[in-house]
């Protein structure tokens, strides 16, 4: 399960055009979600959510059972406290075009 977990953020994150870019995702052998949200506070990601949600957002903070994101895309003006085990994939843009 992790392994295909693993998988498919790498896959999202190779494929996603939506935020600035951000140094490679390198990711290691006993990464969790919550190890590779650590890796991006003060980034722009985006979160995809287990019923399929999207959010994203300046990452702030990440603690063990809440992820703080702020300036929320096409809510500029709210920030977000988002459950950590409801996040399915972590989005980051590395490169541009």
């Amino acid at each position: 399960m992790k392994k295909m977990l693993l998988s498919f953020l790498t896959l999202i994150a190779l494929a996603a055009p939506g935020a600035f870019a951000q140094s490679k995702l390198a990711l290691q052998p006993n990464d969790t979600i919550h190890s590779v949200l650590a890796q991006q506070v003060g980034k722009p990601i985006e979160l995809r959510m287990k019923s399929g949600e999207k959010m994203a957002g300046k990452l702030e903070k990440v603690t063990d059972k809440l992820v703080h994101l702020s300036q929320l895309s096409d809510a500029d003006f709210y920030d977000a406290a988002v459950e950590l085990e409801s996040v399915a994939a972590v989005v980051v843009r590395v490169r541009t075009n």
